[in-house]
């Protein structure tokens, strides 16, 4: 499929990378400009594009950059055919995104994204860890193989969603609408706690809608504490245990 990917950061490299290691037709762009992306990242295929060039021409594009970057970019979003698949995978962190008062008052993060992009959207790849997604992935069969939640409104754009989470090396769930998305987002069982197929749907269920925030801000405030800073991800063995403990 030929894809576009914005945003350069700890989701959106590994994506360029397994989604042209898949063979899809990639083409990654960031804010800083072309000439500023790694040539490893490119590797596998992947041509580095201004952020107007990835969004052209292509069947799928993939949000992988923070929320409060998302209506920077619904003015090119609002070109997209009908047809064509928007996937976002970014999570709502009040530390970084700033203070977003529709979400603080209990809009699903998903929608409040559809509503910033007017158009539908798939929701995937939002709740796995960095170093889990880079370093985890496994071939389709293989019985302990993480597996992820996707949520979409529109069938085709799940379905899509759900082959190329597969492509990179993850199972897909279908967890159903955008709003019962609630349910991936940061301080739910699902979040970045490398769950199976088999173990996804009943986290999926015991997700408590009004105890995420503080979990969610819980888990950060830990990262922050051992690792000095909010940016830094930890690694993929020490970050799951330290989500699990807190989120399950």
């Amino acid at each position: 499929m030929k894809i576009g990917i914005l945003g350069t950061g700890h989701i959106g490299k590994t994506l360029v990378v397994r989604l042209s290691e898949a063979g899809h037709e990639v083409k990654v762009a960031n804010s800083r400009g072309p000439e500023t992306i790694d040539a490893e990242l490119l590797s596998a295929g992947a041509r580095a594009v201004t952020t107007e060039e990835a969004l052209a021409d292509v069947e799928v594009v993939i949000l992988s950059i923070p929320l409060n970057r998302i209506a920077g970019i619904a003015p090119l979003v609002a070109r997209l055919p009908d047809e064509t698949v928007v996937i976002d995978t970014s999570n709502y962190y009040p530390f970084r995104d700033t203070t977003i008062a529709a979400i603080e008052d209990g809009q699903v993060e998903s929608l409040w994204v559809a509503e910033q992009l007017g158009r539908p959207i798939a929701k995937a790849w939002n709740a796995i860890g960095s170093a889990s997604l880079a370093k985890k992935g496994k071939p389709a069969g293989t019985s302990d193989r993480i597996a992820i939640p996707v949520a979409a409104d529109r069938d085709r754009d799940g379905q899509i969603a759900m082959t190329l989470v597969n492509d990179t090396g993850l199972d897909a769930f279908d967890a159903g609408l955008l709003a019962d998305s609630w349910r991936q987002q940061p301080g739910a069982p699902v979040y970045c706690t490398d769950l199976t197929h088999a173990e996804i749907g009943a986290a999926l269920d015991a997700a408590e809608r009004d105890r995420l925030p503080k979990r969610r801000d819980l888990g950060v405030a830990v990262m922050q504490e051992r690792l000095g800073d909010g940016t830094t991800n930890p690694d993929e063995e020490w970050g799951v245990r330290l989500v699990r403990a807190i989120n399950m």
